[in-house]
């Protein structure tokens, strides 16, 4: 392992929850292995990231009911597709070679685990983006 995997790796939060089996698929493991701990990592990244996005789309978010909003994320995250590049490129960037050789191997299905897990992460920091905590973190 050279010293960029060491260091990423050395700088990831545990997950206590974030279990490994041996009769996990591959890209479960790859789940818990990686992407929980990136993600988690990169959470206060993440939420300014889409307080930035709402800012730049006029802050139509701020007139939406509950529902609606976690609408728009969804839509944020799967229809625009440079912004959901550039959330790749924020998770992406904190893997080691290993682990981004993993990744090119299936990246379509952990694509879709990735910016699934995105949206629910926002989902479940909703009050994050009310209009008095437009403040970057």
């Amino acid at each position: 392992m050279n010293e960029r995997s060491h260091s990423i790796l050395k700088i990831r939060p545990e997950i206590g929850s974030a279990l490994i089996k041996d009769n996990m698929s591959t890209d479960e493991y790859f789940q818990n292995k990686t992407l929980r701990p990136v993600l988690k990592l990169q959470n206060p990244l993440l939420l300014n990231v889409f307080k930035n996005y709402i800012l730049k789309h006029k802050d139509k978010f701020y007139t939406l009911s509950l529902e609606k909003r976690f609408e728009y994320i969804e839509n944020a995250i799967q229809k625009d597709i440079k912004f959901r590049n550039s959330l790749k490129g924020i998770i992406i960037g904190l893997f080691t070679v290993e682990e981004y050789e993993l990744y090119i191997a299936n990246s379509s299905a952990l694509n879709k685990r990735m910016m699934n897990m995105v949206v629910e992460r926002l989902k479940d920091q909703i009050q994050v983006f009310e209009k008095e905590s437009t403040l970057l973190i």
